[in-house]
């Protein structure tokens, strides 16, 4: 068997230390985070731990975190309409309104009432983007490839885009799975696709782990969040006892109420199918999310057409009642 570099193999250690880090942030926005207690979770010492967080993730560690602060503070704002702007400013550490008011409108140019309030035009804008993505797409393989048949929603005559998601939305409650996962960093799309294929689809075969269901979890909104800095965990699912072989490191999905809906279509599709579950079904639901990753289950049995990229899969938005 051909052994990793050295090389590789320590910096998959960083990633995986560092990947705990920025998790623990994540789930304690709510709590005074210290530079000893973030070292301390990533086994660094603390003397150098910022500046091996700066020159591993590009930003220092109070930009970092004041950018997560306000960005999952937008997404609560957007998805969860019963709460208060009180309420979402001390979820993600702010001990005031007016001091989240005024850091909200240095970092989105508005104030968090009027984005809350924006929240409808600006999906509704988020998805006529991606269908205007979608068509351009199609119709770009379509001149470099004439026998290339349309993605599925496109039609042939037009090329106008016809995708409407029915998804047939129950609210169901799911059990805590146990997932071995690796993340990649970077726009979402094309690239997810790549990594699955090139990265983690050949690790979970080297590992015993095919005919097993998997996740997709984006952890960032791409609509908050700079593309080149959204992230996304590929995950399998794992017997308690599993030990991770690197470069995949070990989490646990929460279990609890989730909105799950059958999807079938491509990897752009998707992106539209998300957009208008939070657009149109969640308002009418009577539920609203919560803070819960959202992801995509992939069954075992779950079916993928290579030629035309259609897949099945089910998306599963985490709620609770308003």
């Amino acid at each position: 068997m051909k052994s990793t570099p050295l090389s590789n193999t320590h910096a998959v250690e960083y990633a995986q230390r560092m990947n705990k880090v920025l998790d623990y942030i994540d789930q304690h926005l709510d709590t005074p985070l210290d530079l000893p207690t973030l070292a301390e979770v990533a086994h660094f010492s603390a003397f150098h731990f910022h500046r091996v967080f700066l020159a591993w993730v590009g930003e220092t560690l109070g930009d970092y975190m004041w950018r997560r602060r306000l960005e999952i503070a937008a997404v609560h704002l957007a998805a969860r309409s019963q709460a208060t702007i009180l309420e979402i400013a001390l979820t993600v550490g702010f001990g005031s309104s007016e001091a989240f008011a005024r850091a909200f409108k240095r970092r989105f140019g508005c104030t968090p009432s009027a984005w809350r309030a924006d929240t409808p035009q600006r999906w509704a804008d988020e998805l006529a983007s991606t269908r205007l993505r979608h068509v351009n797409s199609n119709l770009n393989q379509r001149h470099s490839k004439p026998d290339q048949a349309a993605a599925p929603g496109t039609s042939e005559d037009t090329g106008l885009n016809n995708l409407e998601f029915k998804m047939d939305m129950k609210v169901k409650k799911l059990p805590a799975v146990r997932v071995a996962y690796m993340r990649y960093t970077g726009p979402y799309g094309a690239g997810v696709n790549r990594f699955w294929m090139e990265n983690f689809v050949p690790w979970c075969l080297a590992n015993g782990l095919d005919g097993v269901g998997c996740y997709g979890i984006g952890l960032d909104d791409p609509g908050v969040t700079a593309a080149a800095k959204c992230r996304y965990d590929a995950c399998v699912e794992v017997p308690a006892n599993f030990v991770a072989k690197s470069p995949a490191g070990i989490a646990d999905l929460p279990g609890g109420l989730y909105a799950v809906g059958n999807f079938v279509g491509t990897v752009p599709d998707i992106s539209v199918a998300w957009t208008e579950l939070l657009r149109n079904w969640l308002p009418s639901s009577g539920m609203q999310a919560d803070a819960r990753p959202c992801f995509e289950y992939y069954p075992p049995n779950a079916k993928y057409d290579p030629r035309t990229g259609v897949l099945e899969c089910q998306i599963c938005l985490p709620v609770r009642s308003l």
